[in-house]
């Protein structure tokens, strides 16, 4: 009778064992099930507002180049998640000269994502390439900052005089015209990004138009793109020197230049992250997948000085003065962007003295003012000799640029009394072209500094510079330029004040620009996508500390 308990005790043990494991083995399943499969990939599927235009870091003019080239490349400093200047390329800080002018980089041991080393010789020869006149680059002014660059833009010295030198293979040397104390701020930006010098010399014109045609040193690798599609992908660059801590291993990217298209995507859980304007605004606001940041971007009119009825004076400023910036930040952009009078956005920079806001500081500049507007349009008339003047807005073909046109198209034709305005909107890249061979009247379109100071601003309106595209020629206000940029650099409060000048010259006097509004990003982002960086200047978005949770 003992044997025979003893027997079931046995087997009920036995079976309590097999339950057990086959319990355990059970609950190890449905916790893998329940894994999210995006951890596993980490994967993000996003959309953009617009085409990709070129990969070369010599040549772009807009902010869905410059952000796909921020993916893929690395100068010698990055943005960091506090948007400040951390070391990139660079090894370590530079030793720097007692005079503040030579600085010495020794670089990282790094390597092109097709495995070649990167060296000095690079950002020699990326710097060179900007500033180089056959380059035509739109960032070329930039390098003035180095000695002898601004010779060199214009023809006056030869390219080897560049103060940008390869010690040796891993040693870059930069020499300056003059001190800069926010030299880090600006080596973070895209015209100052290296490019691999055999690549790029081998495939000359070809170089960045389509992602067979490049090389980066990034954080990611742009694969997918023919130079002309509407989509592309940033896969994980395996050669990365920071490739540890990029945890996304693919980036979908998706065109949708109406807002209602990514807006739709969102919320078929197509797309991760995509950007909102306009009525979609009011629609998530209060979702917790809505998200707003404010940026230094601005959105403006540039108009063609060389052309007869734009090339006058008071027909700019009558334009300038003619519309409702509120009005239109409000029932138009409702995404958190604006009114803008100035050049100088809000919350960006701030006197050295006091601290105070240079926009607050500067005041309100060409704010909306009918009567004024009409004294304006009434003098160029006369000037003109013509009471019916027709001009032509240029655009890129967004559903946001389309909408802005059409308001100012309302606006002007209103409130000047014999102005018929066209429109025209063509893709960006068919738009920056129209812009760089001045076949326009007026153009709309939208600027993020590279970095954060207001001379990145001011000297786009240099004469001669890359993206001047109101061909704005004025002697005192390239003297002034070259002031802030020369012995004013370590002069920080005359700095100040001269930048000051140089605005309302620009913007009151001048007039070849008419700001419009501040902008902010509002976005749609999955819950699921952590450490997504929105970045408030420069490019707009970075992928390098981003992960799927």
């Amino acid at each position: 009778m003992k044997k025979k308990f003893w027997i079931i005790g046995v087997l009920i043990a036995l079976l309590l064992v097999i339950v057990g494991c086959a319990s355990e083995q059970k609950k190890s399943q449905e916790t893998s099930i329940k894994q999210p499969e995006k951890k596993d990939i980490q994967e993000l599927t996003v959309t953009t507002s617009n085409e990709l235009a070129t990969l070369d870091s010599a040549l772009y003019s807009d902010v869905i180049s410059s952000d796909a080239i921020g993916q893929i490349f690395e100068g010698l400093y990055r943005i960091d998640q506090d948007n400040n200047a951390e070391l990139g390329m660079a090894e370590s800080e530079p030793s720097v000269n007692d005079a503040k002018t030579v600085y010495t980089f020794k670089l990282k041991e790094a390597k092109w994502s097709n495995g070649e080393d990167v060296k000095a010789s690079d950002f020699v020869y990326a710097f060179q390439k900007v500033v180089d006149p056959a380059t035509a680059s739109p960032s070329a002014n930039q390098m003035d900052i180095f000695k002898n660059g601004a010779q060199i833009r214009v023809g006056e010295k030869e390219l080897s005089d560049l103060g940008v030198k390869a010690l040796d293979t891993k040693t870059i040397e930069l020499t300056l015209e003059t001190p800069i104390p926010y030299l880090a701020k600006m080596l973070t930006g895209t015209p100052f990004f290296p490019q691999n010098e055999i690549l790029a010399k081998k495939l000359g014109e070809k170089y960045g138009t389509n992602s067979s045609n490049i090389v980066g040193n990034g954080p990611f690798e742009l694969t997918d793109w023919s130079g002309t599609n509407l989509n592309w992908t940033y896969q994980k660059n395996q050669t990365y020197w920071d490739q540890k801590n990029v945890q996304l291993k693919k980036i979908n990217v998706e065109v949708a230049k109406e807002t209602s298209t990514g807006a739709n995507l969102f919320d078929g859980d197509q797309v991760d992250y995509t950007g909102l304007t306009d009525e979609f605004i009011q629609k998530y606001q209060g979702a917790n997948s809505y998200h707003e940041q404010p940026k230094a971007l601005i959105g403006y009119l540039g108009f063609n000085t060389t052309r007869k009825v734009t090339g006058n004076v008071h027909v700019r400023r009558a334009l300038a003065l003619a519309f409702d910036k509120k009005a239109y930040t409000e029932s138009i952009l409702i995404d958190g962007s604006k009114p803008m009078n100035g050049f100088i956005p809000s919350d960006f920079a701030t006197n050295p003295a006091n601290n105070e806001d240079f926009r607050k500081e500067n005041g309100s500049l060409m704010s909306y003012d009918v009567k004024k507007a009409q004294n304006e349009w009434k003098l160029a008339q006369a000037e003109l000799g013509d009471t019916d003047l027709t001009l032509e807005i240029l655009s890129s073909d967004t559903g946001s640029a389309k909408k802005t046109v059409e308001f100012l198209q309302a606006q002007y034709e209103t409130n000047l009394p014999g102005l018929k305005i066209k429109l025209k909107n063509v893709p960006l890249k068919n738009r920056l072209d129209l812009n760089r061979s001045g076949d326009f009247d007026v153009f709309f379109g939208t600027w993020t500094p590279d970095y954060q100071d207001p001379i990145n601003f001011l000297e786009i309106y240099q004469s001669n510079g890359g993206i001047n595209f109101s061909n704005y020629h004025n002697n005192v206000y390239d003297e002034g330029l070259n002031e802030i940029k020369g012995e004013l650099a370590t002069k920080p409060q005359e700095r100040w004040t001269k930048m000051m000048q140089l605005e309302k010259q620009l913007i009151e006097q001048d007039a070849p620009i008419a700001v419009i509004y501040q902008g902010a990003q509002a976005y749609l982002l999955s819950s699921k996508v952590k450490q997504l960086q929105v970045l408030p200047f420069g490019r707009t978005v970075s992928y390098r500390l981003t992960f799927v949770q």
